[in-house]
């Protein structure tokens, strides 16, 4: 089968080969959920293929190790299964379903392992282990110094690896960086989910957040990072979640294909229930799940015989469906890798599919923002912190009234479908009623907020500073005042080139007035009548944005 690679796949395995080609021993490429990890690995795979290398791609549960097998085998290239003997049974007679041949071979260069059968039989595959010349990880953020994943790895002592993940971020902290706790000496980055938006590798998104009465300790997290399992499951015991997971994609998806992510095995049950007795065909799997049964739900769910498949922290990583249009969040993550796991199974492109929808019950957005903002991928070990710290500059979100879709509360309306939140009655409204918006203040307190920025100038200030304490008190006066208008004047500037950049953007005044109050508690006249010592501040914010907009 003939695979030809994006621009920026091409790219990504370029940079690749060029840190190995640096000395790096180990890659980490990072790539966003449904970029093309696995189409941009087995390429390099059969490179390697060609000129007799042998290898190894290492991955976790039967799902993933099922995957990597059918990637690779979709090169035509011949390999060994490392796993089980009836998972490699399944995944022969899968590629008799798919390809049409059988491309298992127990003596071929290539190999995909899975990771507990790797290490299970480490002893017995000594041999075999110290010839491999590349090993490539799947789903690269789990691999570890210490952990299975880096006992796993520690069978190839010549060889060079590859590593690839949509989020180098893990919610433990750890880093991935052989400096830290890791395996990786460098990383390289493909292009973000936004970019890929644009390009059309991935559908652009909407999100649904229905009230739910839903709620867990955000502290509730155990040393993975991650909310603990009895906490989760304790949460969605105390909430109306399963009939409002039905009752929500009646409402937003009613008859299009869904994944929905449950807090444990008994309320994933009652979720599928449910969606049964509302005629929507749907099944429940975890990993107590058969091995076997599992495949079938899943082979059901493609050709559209299951609507909505309900899980158990099993289809975050390596599930490429992309008939999958809707993903159910009802179960949260602090993870920020689970969550843009999660998210992304809806994004991945079909004929006919537009967008993804993400109905988000369990407030996950509002802990991680949009997947599509920017991101700063690092090896190193993050700092550990008290408390999750939110982001002081983020926007809040305002839930729509008339479509329940969230939006950011700096819009004057819902892009989706127009509603407003009615304003206060009266006139007088105050600043922090509106969120600065300045153009909604009645003309007599603009007119008070105007005149407050109006400095007199430094010959009247003197004076009247010398006529009270004197010539020497009136000098000094003369000097603060033209310091203060100084920097009265460099805020207004940058206020000014934000505001331009923001127009050229397509964001009205309105947006502007609203997005700057929301983001430093003040609106833009009161931040020009601010004490001398505060403008400065505010304008070093300001033009700290305007660099980060410019770069």
């Amino acid at each position: 089968m003939t695979i030809q690679l994006r621009p920026d796949q091409w790219q990504l395995k370029t940079d690749v080969y060029g840190a190995w080609n640096s000395g790096a021993n180990t890659v980490l490429a990072v790539l966003p959920t449904g970029g093309g990890k696995s189409v941009v690995m087995s390429d390099i795979i059969n490179d390697q293929n060609q000129l007799g290398a042998q290898q190894c791609v290492v991955a976790h549960r039967t799902e993933l190790v099922s995957q990597m097998s059918l990637h690779v085998a979709r090169r035509g290239i011949k390999h060994r299964i490392i796993a089980p003997k009836n998972v490699v049974a399944q995944i022969a007679a899968l590629h008799r379903e798919e390809l049409g041949y059988n491309f298992v071979n127990p003596t071929a260069n290539c190999s995909v392992a899975g990771i507990d059968t790797l290490n299970a039989r480490a002893e017995e595959l000594k041999g075999w282990a110290a010839q491999i010349d590349y090993w490539h990880g799947d789903e690269g953020h789990h691999f570890l110094l210490a952990n299975k994943w880096g006992k796993g790895i520690g069978l190839f002592p010549r060889a060079r690896g590859s590593l690839w993940t949509a989020s180098p971020s893990r919610a433990d902290g750890k880093g991935l960086g052989r400096h830290a706790d890791g395996l990786a000496d460098a990383m390289v980055l493909g292009p973000d989910q936004r970019t890929l938006i644009n390009l059309g590798a991935l559908c652009d998104y909407e999100i649904a957040l229905p009230e739910s009465d839903f709620y867990i300790d955000e502290d509730d997290v155990s040393a993975s990072g991650d909310f603990t399992p009895k906490k989760m499951r304790e949460a969605s015991e105390r909430s109306h979640i399963v009939g409002d997971v039905v009752t929500e994609y009646v409402r937003h998806a009613f008859g299009k294909r869904a994944i929905c992510f449950a807090t444990d095995v008994e309320t994933a049950g009652k979720i599928a229930k449910r969606f049964n007795e509302f005629g929507i065909m749907a099944a429940a799997v975890s990993a107590e799940t058969p091995a076997a049964v599992r495949e079938d739900f899943i082979k059901r769910f493609k050709r559209g015989a299951i609507t909505v498949l309900v899980n158990v922290d099993l289809f975050g990583e390596g599930f490429d469906v992309p008939a999958c249009e809707v993903v159910i969040m009802a179960r949260p993550t602090a993870s920020l890798a689970v969550y843009l796991q999660q998210f992304g199974r809806a994004l991945r492109t079909m004929a006919g599919k537009t967008h993804g929808l993400i109905i988000d019950h369990v407030s996950n957005w509002k802990r991680h923002g949009n997947p599509d903002k920017p991101h700063f991928w690092t090896l190193d070990r993050r700092e550990k912190r008290a408390k999750r710290a939110p982001d002081p500059e983020a926007i809040p979100l305002i839930t729509c009234r008339g479509c329940g879709r969230p939006y950011e509360r700096c819009l004057p309306c819902c892009p989706r479908c127009g509603w407003m939140p009615p304003l206060p009655e009266g006139g007088g409204r105050s600043v922090e009623e509106i969120d600065g918006d300045l153009i909604l203040l009645d003309r007599a307190k603009l007119a008070e907020m105007r005149a407050a920025i109006e400095l007199p100038s430094p010959a009247d200030v003197g004076s009247r500073t010398a006529f009270v304490a004197g010539g020497l008190a009136g000098a000094g006066a003369v000097n603060r005042q033209i310091e203060r208008i100084q920097s009265q004047k460099r805020l207004d500037d940058a206020i000014c080139q934000w505001a331009g950049i923001g127009r050229a953007k397509g964001r009205s005044d309105q947006e502007l007035y609203r997005r700057f109050y929301l983001t430093v508690g003040v609106d833009v006249l009161s931040a020009l009548a601010m004490p001398r010592a505060d403008m400065d501040a505010l304008a070093e914010k300001v033009e700290s944005w305007i660099n980060a907009s410019l770069q």
